[in-house]
């Protein structure tokens, strides 16, 4: 049966009943019939009432938000939807794109803006909060639905959930979490502002109820223990991605699928290509029941397990406390391995939100009458448990017995902690306004008085008087800084527009609305030399100090750097305490630091906003460039197989700015080489980040997401194949001037080019010449020979000798259908020789 289109039912008339019954009808269409919270909401809604909607996980609060838009598109206003994280303000895109069509449905994050004059947009939270400091009440917004609203405590990005509340007086709201405790300022607050009464709609009745239960059993015992009683799918809750996988692998001794569950598993993935070292464990674990699910697994394997789960073939999934946050893993149970975890700064346990948040993903609406909510007691008080009931009931034997004590730091929990969460309303949600650059820039650049506007905004938030007096100094700080730089005026009469200060500079489009340094990589390329060698490297430097620090793999740049720092100087002699010192400059690298910073700096006196946005110089993708490396090869290299999700968010955020913010004039071919070669590398990975992105350009009627990966040929992409291969044949080249035949062996034992043979072929080359140079032009196109055939490439790799001859070189084969079945250039050396 084919579904109408919910925008295809807007009523001629967009009186509240009209709208109501409309979507009512529609929903009943798809065999749903309205919770009585869903009900009484929509009703608030199409009356025109702020609504807070503080409802339990599975309590289809996404369906009372599709009524939301419904209603404001009939009374013909804008409506903005936000989300806590780009990936769902993605998903909620194309579902609603699915609901009202493409043309209906725009989207704005921060690096990414689709169809934004559209009726609907999806955004994150602080993208309408800059809206709302740019535009204020004159915005064209009248409705706003925020999705996942607890985040307005979150310490970093807690003030984008509060901004619009502030200055969108015009705009009804629609607040939605599972997790928001007490709300009856909010309630307040919102009436004041907009002049609409509010509704608070809440419910502790959950369409699946669930039920609590604290173990003192070993893990593994009550894991088995749910899955003989039928209790699975079980997600269970680590704090730690290390944890999770660590569960993952034990638990293959267990016999969790039938072997008709395993053949299931086996047909469903099928071809599906695992291509790094995390994948190939991944296929061993899903092809026993038991999947992984965190954020540092790349997307397609994450959607790989998310699939099996919701076919039912999963039983078991280790994943972190992520789950919290919309993601798509349907399960029974969720089983707390602890109730403490880390929270960057120290060892806590779990507050009532973060629990009831996790616990609520319990229980699937249609498919279980409950859920179940199962705590593990620590695991010394488990084993003292265990050492117990062997004693039995003889006390003299119960008294001997040792009990185990808690590991030094750690904070301990109980069944009386336990039972006191689960009771637990969630903490109420703490303010988390901020003031900054952009703030500032953004309230005076609007029309009227911006002293007035600010004293309002800093007076009448919801921040407590002591921590308002504070942000006044700061706001006031910030003014002088921006009047002594010549970048803001006062004015002695009100201008046209009613302003008593203006700006003396245009800020950028759409400013704070996407990457906030674009325009300080645009005046940083000037100071470039595109005759230099290194010139398109340099231009990726640039790009790369302007986007967010991927902190998983700086830490392990700077660990690997301090461990060889450290190789280095006790091999020179250098004594402990001077090691000790020396190492305290030893940090990841950061390509063209000082000029980038002094660059930074220069440009911030005349764009003072661009403070509230540090430079971060760094190198991952000239990095892996540099060394020659391929993904997987990176990835080990630093020994980052649980984060590699994180690696190619950063390659993809990477390929997006060089395709977005370099302009065609600093282009040289070497550059658009680089960028074809990156944007291939990451298709290959998991073609899905690209393919999603490109289809945000341009959005279908019907959007289709791949699931299973399917990425086009290597070699369709010739420009980009020429890059592969010539990092493949340069990567043997730096392998062979450090002189590591074994890691040369690795790549080419298949071929009969083990370590030995690596070593004598290259004995001959030394006799010659004392090294093999690996600088920019030992890397370019002219000291790479290809004669292409149409199953294979004949190549050959030119060394760099000193004397500048040329004539030595590795001749090999590249072969094309291998390529393509693997991703990657496949190489078959043939010959390391003079010419």
């Amino acid at each position: 049966m084919e579904y109408v289109r919910l925008i295809d039912r807007l009523p001629a008339a967009p009186e509240p009943d009209a709208v109501f019954d409309a979507f009512n009808e529609w929903v009943g269409e798809r065999g749903i019939t309205l919770y009585p919270a869903q009900e009484e909401a929509l009703i608030e809604v199409v009356s025109g009432s702020n609504v807070i909607l503080n409802t339990p996980t599975g309590s289809g609060k996404s369906l009372v938000a599709a009524g939301a838009h419904f209603a404001a598109l009939a009374r013909d206003q804008v409506t903005f939807y936000t989300a806590p994280i780009k990936a769902l303000v993605s998903e909620k895109f194309f579902d609603l794109i699915a609901m009202f069509g493409s043309e209906n449905v725009g989207m704005m994050t921060g690096d990414a803006s689709v169809n934004a004059d559209a009726p609907i947009i999806c955004c994150t939270a602080e993208v309408l909060a800059s809206i709302a400091l740019r535009d204020g009440a004159d915005a064209d917004i009248g409705q706003v639905v925020m999705d996942e609203f607890h985040f307005y405590a979150e310490p970093d990005r807690g003030w984008a959930w509060q901004i619009p509340l502030l200055e969108l007086p015009q705009a009804q709201f629609l607040l939605m979490s599972a997790t928001l405790g007490d709300v009856s300022r909010f309630e307040e607050d919102l009436t004041r502002r907009t002049g609409r009464p509010t509704a608070v709609v809440t419910s502790v009745t959950r369409p699946v109820p669930l039920k609590y239960e604290y173990r003192v059993t070993p893990l593994h015992e009550t894991i088995e223990e749910l899955l003989e009683d039928q209790k699975a799918p079980v997600y269970i809750v680590h704090f730690t991605q290390a944890a999770a996988a660590e569960r993952a692998q034990a638990l293959t001794s267990i016999n969790v699928a039938t072997r008709a569950e395993k053949d299931e598993i086996a047909a469903l993935i099928g071809n599906f290509r695992f291509t790094t070292k995390f994948g190939q464990t991944l296929s061993r674990l899903v092809r026993h029941g038991i999947g992984i699910h965190h954020a540092g697994m790349l997307p397609k394997y994450r959607r790989l397990v998310e699939r099996l789960a919701q076919a039912g073939l999963l039983k078991v999934i280790c994943g972190t406390d992520t789950l919290g946050v919309g993601v798509n893993v349907p399960i029974r149970t969720v089983l707390f391995t602890a109730l403490s975890k880390y929270d960057g700064s120290r060892v806590r346990r779990l507050r009532a939100r973060e629990f009831h948040q996790i616990a609520g993903r319990a229980g699937r609406a249609g498919f279980d009458v409950v859920g179940f909510v199962v705590v593990q007691a620590p695991e010394h008080v488990v084993e003292n448990e265990k050492a117990l009931a062997k004693a039995g009931d003889d006390p003299k034997k119960r008294r001997k017995v040792v009990r185990k004590k808690a590991p030094e730091g750690f904070v301990s929990w109980d069944e009386d902690v336990f039972n006191k969460l689960v009771a637990a309303e969630p903490e109420p949600l703490q303010s988390r306004f901020q003031v900054s650059h952009a703030m500032l820039l953004s309230v005076i650049g609007r029309p009227g008085n911006a002293f007035q506007a600010m004293k309002k905004l800093l007076t009448d938030n919801h921040e407590d008087r002591a921590r308002q007096r504070k942000h006044i100094s700061q706001a006031i700080a910030i003014y002088r800084s921006l009047l002594a730089g010549g970048v803001v005026e006062q004015l002695e009469e009100p201008d046209a527009e009613g302003r008593y200060a203006r700006l003396t500079v245009d800020l950028q489009e759409d400013f704070a609305l996407n990457q906030p340094l674009s325009t300080f990589a645009l005046a940083a390329f000037e100071l470039l030399d595109p005759a230099s060698p290194s010139y398109a490297l340099d231009v990726l430097s640039v790009i790369e100090s302007i986007l967010e620090n991927p902190r998983q793999i700086l830490a392990a740049q700077e660990n690997k750097a301090k461990a060889e720092a450290v190789a280095q100087m006790k091999a020179d002699g250098v004594e402990y305490e001077e090691r000790m010192e020396l190492l305290q400059d030893v940090t990841y690298p950061k390509p063209l630091e000082d000029t980038l910073y002094g660059a930074y700096d220069v440009y911030r006196s005349g764009h003072p906003w661009v403070a509230d946005h540090p430079l971060q110089p760094k190198s991952v993708v000239r990095d892996m460039y540099e060394q020659a490396m391929t993904f997987t090869e990176y990835v080990a290299n630093y020994q980052l197989a649980r984060a590699e999700g994180i690696v190619l968010r950063y390659l993809a955020s990477a390929y997006k700015a060089l395709q977005q913010t370099v302009p065609d004039s600093v282009k040289t071919e070497d550059l658009h080489d680089l960028i074809e070669w990156l944007g291939e590398l990451v298709r290959q990975v998991d073609s899905s980040l690209l393919d999603e992105w490109e289809q945000l350009q341009n959005p279908s009627a019907e959007p289709q997401i791949q699931i299973e990966e399917t990425p086009k040929a290597v070699t369709a992409n010739e420009r980009a194949f020429r890059v592969l291969v010539r990092n493949a044949m340069f990567r043997r080249v730096e392998l062979a001037a450090l002189e590591r035949y074994e890691d040369l062996g690795e790549l080419d034992a298949a071929d009969g080019w083990d370590a030995d043979r690596w070593a004598d072929a290259l004995d001959a080359y030394f006799e010659e010449h004392d090294e093999i140079q690996t600088g920019p032009d030992a890397r370019g196109p002219k000291l790479l020979q290809i004669e292409q055939e149409p199953e294979l490439w004949r190549v050959r790799q030119v060394f760099d000798d000193p004397a500048g001859h040329h004539d030595w070189g590795i001749s090999a084969e590249v072969d094309l259908r291998a390529s393509d079945d693997e991703g990657r250039a496949v190489i078959h050396v043939a010959s390391v020789d003079r010419l």
